[in-house]
């Protein structure tokens, strides 16, 4: 019998209340009428997903004396950085103990200490979370290096910070743990740039030391501005565009319709998938652009 459940979020620890075992929950997971949000936080399967949802979800693992952090930060901010397969299990809490608190011990909540000051701190939907700023910064230190910049530009461009911002906090992050990483990837922020994948193909140009594109051109035809390009060189024409599933889904006629009519105009257009990430296609993609990029003339004589 299908049974009908909260709209809000609600813990294990809610069933009793309810007269209902650990088992129900099971069962309804199973048939699909129950969900996770985080880490032992469930919901109705059918309530859409929103900020205010995920916060609610959020502040019934989080004590009055711990601050988000981290991925979970990121997340409520409107970046998710959190590993695919993650979500279905139901997404870890990242926080810390504010000073003079000890990090917390509940299960599925991954507690840690950190030394934040008040500009640090912001309060989401009655959730006290790291701004986007310390977000960013926090994440550039702790996620590998490609996921490290995509967060930082994905949430320079969501909130409206600058690489300039992010440098004026390097000083604070002095012999912290990812600090080196950190501090080559924070003026490489680009708060133009769309997609976590296309700030992987803007920093796989920086680390092989080419010129940097410029984001989100536009191409005019006869005065009208017509054609937008993910990364570009208007001088060179060449431009590199990456292609994710759900972002092109349904554009493949319109997206093929442009690339035709940049090539008939003299463009070089480099499309990149989801495995053109490698080692291999890498380097095959990268030494293309290489060579479209020197130029076809020069006026020395030797």
């Amino acid at each position: 019998m299908e049974r009908t459940w909260p709209v809000e979020p609600f813990t294990r620890a809610d069933l009793a209340s309810w007269g209902l075992l650990p088992s129900a929950l099971r069962q309804g997971r199973r048939r699909g009428e129950v969900r996770p949000i985080v880490r032992g936080v469930f919901v109705a399967a059918h309530v859409p997903d929103s900020l205010t949802l995920k916060a609610r979800a959020v502040a019934r693992v989080v004590s009055p004396h711990h601050v988000v952090t981290d991925r979970t930060a990121a997340w409520l901010h409107g970046v998710d950085t959190y590993v695919h397969a993650e979500h279905d299990a139901g997404l870890v809490t990242e926080t810390c103990a504010l000073r003079w608190h000890e990090p917390t011990t509940v299960s599925g909540v991954d507690g840690r200490t950190r030394d934040l000051r008040p500009r640090d701190l912001m309060t989401l939907y009655g959730v006290c979370v790291t701004t986007p700023l310390r977000t960013a910064l926090d994440l550039g230190c702790c996620l590998k290096r490609r996921e490290a910049f995509a967060a930082m530009v994905m949430l320079a461009r969501l909130h409206g910070l600058t690489a300039i911002d992010l440098e004026h906090e390097l000083g604070r992050y002095r012999r912290r743990r990812g600090v080196i990483q950190l501090r080559g990837l924070v003026g490489l922020v680009e708060p133009r740039i769309e997609s976590q994948r296309e700030a992987w193909v803007y920093l796989d140009i920086a680390d092989a030391g080419l010129p940097l594109p410029e984001p989100q051109v536009w191409i005019t035809v006869e005065g009208v501005a017509t054609y937008r390009l993910d990364l570009a060189y208007r001088r060179a024409r060449v431009c590199v565009e990456y292609d994710g599933e759900e972002a092109h889904e349904g554009r493949e006629a319109e997206d093929e319709e442009r690339r035709n009519w940049l090539r008939r105009n003299g463009w070089t257009v480099i499309v990149l998938r989801n495995g053109d990430f490698t080692d291999a296609k890498r380097d095959r993609w990268l030494s293309e652009l290489r060579a479209a990029l020197v130029p076809a003339y020069s006026n020395r004589r030797w």
